[in-house]
């Protein structure tokens, strides 16, 4: 009977709340509004000299609402009161912080200038991670609210909502995001995964779920059995190519754009160039012994047996996938479509494409994998400070006795030291180690850096 009480009197005081809230929202609102032809008005006498140095009280109100409202989100989340009457009540006034935040900034001409350090305080700032209506778009909204379980009780995961996740950087792109989200329920999906995809690279990831149907290619043929479909190119018809420059996998697999498709302007020359990989040693200097190439067969020798699933986080179309399956080794291919249909071709040829960009923590539980792969990809250009995120995130899916595979990755030689201590860092066990001048170019500055290392049982 007193625990009633106690919530009764709780959801009093809240309400009583809500309506303070509201009656001093209603008040400023009916100021700010009956003020509105003094704030637009042109007569020179009512601007100072320094008109950056006036801050209209109405807006400073309206923060202090803000505030209020934001600590008392706090202090729900802080009372870990995960009843759905909390959850109602937290959701509400992220709605209400919403609306007030779009009311304070929908009407610019309704504001006279301020300081540059205070067009947005740290505590509005916070507002776009809690409330659904910074955006426009209502496929947004209604993607990003908090969706209490419809029968009031937690589920069988322990929780007594879903709370919908959208990458931070969604934020900062709101216009490209809102354009993303501008469909018809139930309808064609537009041809935009070039928008998606730069979303997705620029931090926007991960990206909503979408309530369109998925458009696909307009004469889909039966793709080819396997083993064919590994070493074959596929059927054009199976690609949409509106949004590249080759309209074919011909066109792809002779390089008539150039570098077009970014760092593998040969990888869809199956015959050619693809088929030696891991397979044949390539020699920079053919004069020269020392390659930065280890064969399949000599790092799978390392493990007998023991490889059995793993990931390839490079640039290509999941050649080496291929060559590990004729061991009976699983491959995820980590790819994005730079420039061609790298995932397409991937499925075609009967293997795994895995669509997902640097900024994603890896889709695997902890200890799980036998073997990342890396190639083409985590090179020179990347910061110090992702490198160690990445790592970190790899030797996080790795089980105890897996191999990391860095092949090829090339950078300054001023530069080297440093990504090796970055490698070094994880302290794992060196099987094979390699450092070897990159002549591809007249440029002698470059080197390849090559090893397999594993993984050792934790704690040291």
């Amino acid at each position: 009977m007193g625990k009633m009480k106690l919530v009764l009197s709780r959801g009093i005081l809240r309400f009583v709340f809500i309506l303070g809230l509201l009656s001093i929202i209603s008040v400023i609102f009916l100021k700010f509004y009956s003020l509105k032809p003094f704030l637009i008005s042109d007569t020179k006498c009512i601007y100072d000299i320094k008109p950056q140095l006036r801050i209209n009280p109405q807006i400073d109100i309206l923060e202090t609402v803000i505030k209020r409202i934001e600590h008392e989100i706090i202090d729900i989340r802080d009372s870990q009161d995960n009843s759905p009457y909390a959850l109602r009540y937290g959701s509400f006034l992220a709605d209400i912080l919403g609306l007030i935040e779009s009311a304070k900034s929908g009407d610019k001409e309704n504001e006279v200038a301020k300081p540059p350090e205070s067009n947005m305080s740290s505590n509005v700032s916070q507002f776009v991670h809690i409330s659904p209506d910074f955006f426009l778009t209502e496929e947004i909204r209604k993607y990003v609210r908090i969706k209490p379980n419809r029968l009031g009780k937690q589920n069988f995961m322990g929780a007594n909502g879903t709370f919908t996740s959208i990458g931070h950087a969604c934020f900062s792109m709101k216009e490209e995001l809102e354009e993303y989200m501008n469909y018809d329920v139930g309808e064609i999906c537009n041809d935009d995964w070039r928008l998606a995809q730069r979303l997705m690279v620029h931090g926007c990831d991960p990206l909503p779920r979408r309530r369109c149907i998925s458009r696909g290619p307009q004469y889909y043929t039966k793709p080819l059995p396997i083993p064919e479909s590994i070493w074959s190119l596929p059927d054009d018809k199976n690609v949409r190519w509106s949004q590249y420059r080759c309209k074919n996998f011909a066109c792809l697999a002779n390089n008539k754009t150039g570098k077009g498709f970014f760092k593998c302007a040969d990888c869809f020359n199956l015959t050619v160039h693809e088929m030696p990989r891991w397979v044949v040693p390539v020699y920079p200097v053919p004069s020269s012994n020392s390659t930065p190439d280890f064969l399949i067969t000599e790092v799978l020798d390392l493990k007998p047996g023991e490889i059995r699933i793993g990931l390839d986080f490079s640039v290509g179309t999941a050649t080496f996938a291929a060559r590990m399956r004729e061991h009976n080794v699983t491959i995820v291919s980590a790819t994005l479509n730079l420039g061609a249909p790298f995932s397409e071709m991937i499925a075609l040829r009967g293997l795994v494409p895995l669509y997902m960009t640097i900024n994603q923590r890896l889709p695997f539980f902890d200890n799980t994998l036998d073997i990342i792969h890396t190639t083409r990809f985590l090179d020179g250009w990347i910061d110090f400070v992702l490198l160690d995120f990445i790592l970190y995130d790899w030797d996080r899916v790795l089980r105890p006795g897996g191999l990391l595979w860095i092949d090829s990755f090339f950078c300054l030689k001023e530069d080297l030291d440093d990504y090796l201590d970055g490698f070094r860092m994880l302290r794992y066990k060196k099987h094979k180690w390699v450092v070897v001048p990159k002549v591809d170019k007249d440029d002698d500055r470059e080197v390849f850096f090559s090893a397999v290392l594993e993984k050792p049982p934790r704690p040291f």
